[in-house]
């Protein structure tokens, strides 16, 4: 247990940096917070002491001090609440970009080991169970500690039995509260994985919604959906149970802690052992001994929840990074050389390449066919270094050297893929993904080239706004975009998988021409059914099963 709580620890203190500072703040405000409190029941007693005659002293006075009390400890909570939302904030910020970074630039075994929709409920709803945790549970749970130990201390002074009494409640909690903490943490993690299931359902069912309503399957979608949040509720439900069953039990017994205070001042006016005052004290310092317990008691499903979270914000961390560095770009023309290539995908027994040897000359043109599934794309993305061959090489080459493809020899390479690829927003912003710098005279050029002359008719131009997945743009337009943008790349190997699969005869054509022209001298392998893409090239690399 001890070493699974460390883990968490050092999670928790390794995405905490940036924030540090302001939790330690935060921490040192509410012991001060604590003080005021103790320093207000001090006073309240000494008011009631002096209202009754049991002790002499000016009650202006410490009215004065009781209402400048009360003042301070607003003025600490706000500066508390101010502090603790703006780390919240800040923190969320931090931890959902390093596991974003972690997420782009981890190697890609040719298809995501999840569904989108889950990684961005752990993105969102983990993220947030976490921050919550390391903002305010932490330091509350601090704080309460100190709360308990200084109240505790406070009445040992006035009365050491009745602190004793009190005391020994909340071992009898803490045991009972560890009872209950691995069952509550197996439900929360079953919760946390039917909601990434819900918001999958939701994202894929968004995301294809024509394809659904041509289907006329929307009835049973809706039922799906209704499945899975019924699922979830009946988890939640049983949690709940949970939880009420633990505070109940833990609330009848704080009430029998208060009653027995109550009944001790009040046994003890009436002997004469006890003034006004002191019980005035008791009473509220029992609730400065038991709020601090209670309150755990809400921390603790607020715990278990971030050690669900952490888990599975910890699986998104697993997957190895891929290789970082500075790009390695070939000054002159690059060519591809590959040499006995084999490939398998991790799910598949069977290559999808196997012993594949071909040179792409620099500055050739080829075409690569073959029927579906063969391997066309899969070549290309080891060529990109996306993908790890099982055996064999790829090199990037010019006159003067020769290295193996890596992600740091993607510099040199422009690449297209097949389907609608452009991103919610502007025309422009797209473009900039090709190139942050380029200019709008090179953006016009590239879409030039790219047969995409219709932007300048377009009332807003490269400010033309497309939606997801390029809505508002016709497949062909969107596809064409999506050219330029790679075009705007510096390399001198064009990359380009089934990239003219959705353009008319005329604009297909229009495109190949103004390849030939501008881009002449440039190594090209072109993914390819289409005849006159492979009629435009000198050579033919066919792919068989």
């Amino acid at each position: 247990m001890f070493k699974s709580a460390w883990k968490y620890l050092r999670w928790l203190y390794r995405h905490s940096e940036g924030v540090r500072v302001r939790l330690v703040a935060n921490v040192l405000l509410g012991i001060l917070n604590v003080g005021l409190n103790l320093a207000f029941i001090f006073v309240c007693k000494r008011i009631v002491d002096i209202a009754t005659g049991v002790v002499q002293g000016d009650i202006v006075t410490f009215t004065i001090v009781v209402l400048s009390l009360i003042v301070c400890r607003l003025a600490v909570s706000a500066v508390n609440v101010r502090i603790e939302q703006l780390s919240s904030s800040k923190l969320n910020f931090i931890i959902r970009r390093d596991l974003y970074s972690n997420l782009l630039n981890s190697e890609w075994a040719g298809k995501e080991l999840r569904h989108s929709g889950d990684t961005l409920n752990r993105l969102e709803t983990d993220v947030n169970n976490v921050v919550s945790v390391i903002v305010s549970d932490a330091p509350q749970f601090i704080t309460t500690l100190v709360q308990l130990i200084a109240a505790t201390v406070f009445m040992c002074m006035m009365q050491w039995k009745l602190a004793l009494l009190l005391v020994v409640m909340t071992p009898l909690f803490l045991a009972f509260s560890k009872v209950f903490f691995k069952k509550l943490r197996e439900m929360t993690r079953g919760i946390r994985d039917t909601e990434s299931q819900v918001q999958s359902h939701l994202q894929e069912s968004l995301q294809h919604r024509v394809v659904i309503k041509s289907m006329e399957s929307e009835a049973r979608m809706e039922d799906r959906l209704e499945e899975l949040q019924n699922m979830e509720y009946a988890q939640v439900e049983r949690r709940t149970r949970l939880n009420v069953f633990a505070r109940t039990l833990v609330g009848a017994a704080f009430s029998f802690g208060y009653i027995a205070a109550f009944l001790w001042g009040a046994f003890g006016i009436w002997k004469g052992t006890l003034t006004f005052g002191i019980m005035t004290a008791f009473l509220q310092l029992v609730g400065q001994i038991q709020r601090p317990v209670v309150n755990m008691t809400h921390q603790i499903p607020s715990f278990v929840n971030a050690t669900a979270s952490i888990d599975r914000l910890m699986e998104l961390e697993d997957a190895p990074r891929g290789e970082t560095g500075t790009g390695h770009y070939m000054e002159g023309v690059a060519g591809i050389k590959v040499e006995h290539l084999s490939f398998h995908y991790p799910d598949s027994m069977e290559d999808v390449i196997k012993d594949l040897s071909f040179d792409f000359p620099p500055g050739s043109r080829t075409a690569v066919i073959g029927e579906t599934g063969v391997g066309k794309s899969t070549l290309v993305r080891i060529m990109l270094s996306l993908l790890k061959p099982d055996k064999g090489e790829v090199y990037i080459y010019d006159n003067n050297h020769q290295v193996k493809v890596s992600a740091r020899t993607r510099c040199n390479m422009v690449y297209v893929p097949q389907g609608n690829s452009l991103f919610s927003g502007t025309i422009r912003d797209n473009l900039y993904i090709g190139d942050p710098e380029a200019s709008e005279e090179r953006m016009w050029k590239a879409l030039d080239i790219a047969a995409a002359e219709f932007v300048k008719d377009l009332p807003d131009g490269l400010d033309t706004k497309c939606g997801e997945g390029g809505a508002g743009l016709s497949e062909g337009q969107a596809q064409r975009i999506a050219i330029a943008r790679g075009l705007l790349r510096p390399g001198s190997i064009l990359l380009l998988d089934e990239f003219s699969a959705s353009l008319d005869p005329e604009t297909e054509q229009r495109l190949m021409d103004n390849l030939s022209k501008e881009a002449a001298g440039k190594t090209m392998v072109f993914i390819a059914h289409r005849e006159k893409v492979m009629a435009s090239c000198e050579r033919t690399l066919h792919l068989k099963a």
